[in-house]
């Protein structure tokens, strides 16, 4: 079987190869390697499909004879695909196939395979950091003191004083892999957590809201873990926002298109919202000229909530195990 390896400098080719071995006992593999420059190199949309490394011809060209590929940030765009007749399986390392043309691939008889879950807690983990930076202000009194050399004490004064989780209302918009565990974690600090999820039967962590504006108007904190859907586009705007008691914090990791970044903007400059925390945003990289850059009380990071290593190992883990589920002739786990 000829194997693809084309990784990148997260999920790198040594741990996908690594993978394939665990997966593939005994099955006589030719295996090639194609590095991508993702994350050195942002994603984009690449011809008609969206957040992919822009390496249509490099990966063209490494694909001749190739059965199966295993990639994060391959283009499988329908002039990939139409150029690689060989293949019979693209195994993306990732939460869903954003950089694979789904029906171009099915119109031609190839299996696509996922990796939900891979990030879910490494993205739980670091939504829960950015909740206690920006209730704490904890990078604001870093900067403070490690850049400025200032010892200021105003962050001990009552008016300046950030919240603590314990007794807190939290709101979380979705329950899914993520959110759940955000409100698992949530309820062990003991804040009072709220969850809105049409789409989720059964018990939650905390109470259950009967609608998103109820949940705002409780919510001194409010964190997003929704999939980015037409429907959901900027969910979260001025109205929504109003809604949310004086002095409240946003957070969202999930995806940046759910929450109108003017409309946060100007819910912190009036001091309705005491502060924000943001790892994802409706354009990426963030423009020089954002004004999320020049507005106050804000927690920025450039989308790394899902960069832990243990991620990188799960996604090559799981993608390996559809690998060999093709090799067994069984059918797949997580297939589009």
């Amino acid at each position: 079987m000829r194997i693809l390896a084309a990784g990148d400098h997260f999920v790198r080719n040594s741990l996908i190869a690594a993978a394939l071995h665990r997966a593939l006992p005994g099955t006589a593999v030719e295996l090639t390697e194609l590095t991508l420059p993702w994350p050195l190199e942002p994603f984009g949309p690449v011809a008609e499909v969206a957040e992919a490394s822009d390496a249509e011809d490099e990966l063209i060209k490494a694909l001749d004879g190739v059965e199966v590929c295993v990639t994060q940030m391959a283009p499988f765009t329908d002039r990939v695909l139409a150029a690689s007749p060989a293949l019979r399986l693209i195994a993306v390392c990732r939460g869903g196939p954003v950089n694979v043309n789904a029906a171009a691939a099915r119109a031609r008889g190839v299996r696509v395979c996922y990796a939900p879950g891979r990030n879910a807690a490494s993205t739980a983990e670091f939504t829960v950091g950015l909740i206690l930076s920006a209730l704490r202000r904890i990078p604001q009194a870093h900067a403070s003191l490690a850049l400025e050399g200032a010892w200021d004490g105003s962050y001990y004064t009552y008016e300046h004083a950030g919240l603590e989780l314990e007794d807190t209302p939290v709101g979380l918009v979705g329950y899914g892999a993520v959110g759940s565990r955000v409100a698992r974690v949530l309820s062990a600090f003991g804040a009072e957590v709220e969850v809105y999820d049409p789409y989720v039967r059964g018990d939650v962590h905390g109470m259950r809201a009967k609608s998103l504006e109820a949940l705002l108007t409780r919510s001194r904190v409010l964190t997003l873990h929704a999939r980015l859907t037409p429907e959901n586009r900027g969910m979260i705007g001025a109205a929504q926002l109003a809604l949310l008691p004086k002095g409240a914090v946003v957070v969202n990791a999930a995806r940046g298109g759910l929450l109108d970044t003017a409309a946060l903007c100007d819910a912190l400059d009036s001091g309705h919202l005491a502060g924000a925390a943001l790892d994802t945003y409706e354009e990426e990289p963030l423009p020089g000229d954002s004004r999320l850059l020049t507005t106050p009380n804000l927690v920025l990071t450039p989308h790394v909530a899902g960069a832990s290593r243990a991620v990188a190992r799960k996604a090559a883990e799981i993608a390996a195990a559809e690998v060999g589920r093709y090799a067994r002739g069984e059918p797949p786990a997580h297939a589009v």
